[in-house]
């Protein structure tokens, strides 16, 4: 018999699972509060608990709590990738960021990722399955215990498309955000996604306050097909329609993700363009300096040719910045350290 997943589960859902077993209401919130406060790894951690009723719990419930198989830091900024092996052996990534307005964590949300964008390592062995509530709140977890730091900025922009496991990621957002936990505000909350259009839909009707991140990278349906083989399902004007829906329902204003590919989508017309889409949402736009992977050709853009498309953007009225460069030297992009840890383990092989 599966056990129950204690981490995944609400206050609410946990007070009647507590009652289930014939404890005491009470014991419900200190279950939570060592989970999601003191971030408790299993349940002889939780001593104001009596040995009898953490007997009783690990019969018939489990803490996921993945283990950091290896952590690379960044010599350059201090940025910190994480890679942690699962339950079941799977392996996912996260990175650690120390900014001046806080610390913010990027999630995996997927074990891999079925998306196939051309200039992301995290699609080349495709999608494995799906991560749990409790496995994607592990990773913050894991790190606020590792580096004994606050974290403040949460973003689901790892391995993986967010609203292709939409259920998993609403609830991980509901426990991450919700009182009692580590109640992250929701305004500090970003999740991005590469354009499942009815699935953004669905997530405008949750109104929550999270910022809804579109990874456009192309502004035409020919250019981002070459980029980003979800444009087959989902063309352009039917993402950007899904996308004013989530303004307009939210009152949240749009970011839009743009990856430089030098010579593939940095010229002055695609800037003309990004700014027409941009302005018609009212979004922002968040350049970034594309990270080269060796299984693909793709090349970052000059950096004058940057700040070029950056000021055409800006004389058009459009809210714009350049995503700074973080953990170049620490395999930073989405997918990098994954791949070559698997790479390693296949080599042994």
């Amino acid at each position: 018999m599966d056990k129950t997943d204690l981490k995944s589960l609400t206050i609410e859902e946990l007070k009647d699972e507590i009652a289930a077993i014939g404890e005491k209401p009470f014991r419900a919130g200190q279950i939570y509060e060592w989970i999601h406060v003191k971030l408790a790894r299993d349940f002889d951690e939780m001593t104001n608990l009596s040995k009898a009723l953490r007997e009783k719990l690990k019969e018939s419930y489990t803490l996921h709590t993945g283990r950091i198989v290896r952590m690379q830091e960044s010599k350059i900024d201090g940025t910190r990738k994480y890679l942690f092996a699962l339950s079941d052996g799977c392996v996912v990534e996260s990175v650690f960021m120390r900014y001046h307005h806080g610390n913010s964590v990027c999630v995996s949300s997927q074990v891999g990722c079925r998306m196939g964008c051309r200039f992301c390592a995290s699609t080349l062995g495709g999608l494995e399955r799906n991560l749990l509530p409790s496995e994607i709140l592990d990773q913050i977890y894991a790190i606020s215990r590792d580096t004994g730091e606050r974290i403040s900025n949460v973003v689901v922009m790892g391995t993986g498309e967010p609203l292709d496991n939409y259920e998993n990621v609403l609830r991980f957002l509901h426990l991450l955000t919700c009182e009692g936990g580590l109640h992250i505000s929701q305004r500090n909350v970003t999740v991005s996604t590469c354009g499942l259009a009815p699935m953004i839909r669905e997530l405008a009707k949750e109104k929550l306050q999270i910022t809804l991140a579109l990874s456009l990278h192309a502004t035409t349906d020919e250019k981002r097909r070459a980029l980003m083989p979800i444009t087959d399902r989902y063309h352009l004007d039917e993402v950007l329609s899904a996308c004013a829906f989530y303004h307009e329902t939210t009152g949240r204003r749009m970011t839009f993700e743009y990856s430089l590919v030098g010579n593939v989508n940095d010229t002055d017309e695609d800037a003309r363009e990004l700014s027409g889409l941009a302005g018609r949402l009212g979004a922002h736009v968040n350049l970034i300096p594309v990270n080269p992977i060796k299984e693909r050709d793709y090349v970052q853009s000059a950096k004058g040719r940057i700040e070029a498309f950056k000021n055409r953007l800006e004389k058009n009225g459009i809210n714009v910045t350049i995503r700074r460069e973080m953990g170049r030297d620490i395999d930073g992009a989405c997918g990098q350290l994954r791949k070559r840890h698997l790479d390693e383990e296949h080599r042994g092989e």
